[in-house]
């Protein structure tokens, strides 16, 4: 048996057995499948630290009889809690537990821990515009999966220019010239700082209320 010990966060858990639970959790090194003996019990020691919305240190054994691991440790680091405060918070928190849970079974790539702890950490902090965290999020995910939005050039291969309007093209996911399109060179200027820096950086930027809109329904169209 072999001890691995390292940060997680809980994406999805199962109940089994009678006390037992199975949990999918995400780490900085990828995805973990691992089982929490007794963590149901009362007086477990276990259960207070592997719940969702938590971010903890755990400790795991492996074993070669198993492709679970046992989760023989969890110290609790942070509690995002005021998340659920707000019930679009919450929604959107466990959407993007499934969403990630998802893409982790297609892509193992150990940044979508650090995505996913971004998110969560600013959905905490309920000063910081829902809608913002939205935008940034669903451009990043996309970018993960490989299918980043197209910000320098439109779906005819020209430039994007600053005194053009577009409007997205679902079928070529990208932008196409339109003259009466809404995204305009100001909310791509925006979409290219969110794309390109972390959430805290992006929190920190003003004026952006103008833009906001119509950046994240280019955002949720290109996410679906």
């Amino acid at each position: 048996m072999k001890n691995e010990k390292l940060k997680a966060i809980v994406l999805r858990r199962t109940n089994y057995q009678e006390a037992d639970r199975i949990l999918d959790l995400v780490t900085p090194l990828g995805k973990r499948s691992v089982i929490a003996r007794g963590v149901r019990k009362e007086k477990s020691r276990l259960a207070g630290s592997v719940e969702l919305l938590c971010e903890s240190e755990i400790v795991l054994t492996k074993s070669n009889k198993s492709s679970l691991a046992i989760l023989t440790s969890a110290r609790l680091i942070r509690f995002y809690g005021n998340i659920l405060k707000s019930y679009d918070r919450m929604t959107f928190a466990y959407d993007t537990l499934k969403n990630i849970g998802k893409a982790v079974n297609q892509i193992e790539e150990p940044e979508w821990y650090d995505l996913l702890s971004q998110v969560l950490s600013g959905l905490d902090d309920l000063k910081i515009d829902l809608r913002l965290i939205r935008v940034w999020f669903l451009l990043q995910y996309q970018k993960l999966l490989g299918n980043e939005l197209n910000m320098l050039y439109d779906v005819d291969g020209k430039k994007l220019e600053k005194n053009k309007k577009y409007t997205y093209d679902y079928l070529e996911r990208g932008l196409k010239e339109d003259i009466g399109g809404k995204i305009n060179g100001d909310v791509i200027k925006f979409l290219r700082v969110v794309n390109n820096n972390s959430l805290d950086l992006v929190t920190k930027i003003g004026g952006i209320d103008s833009v906001l809109g119509d950046a994240l329904a280019l955002a949720e169209n290109h996410f679906n």
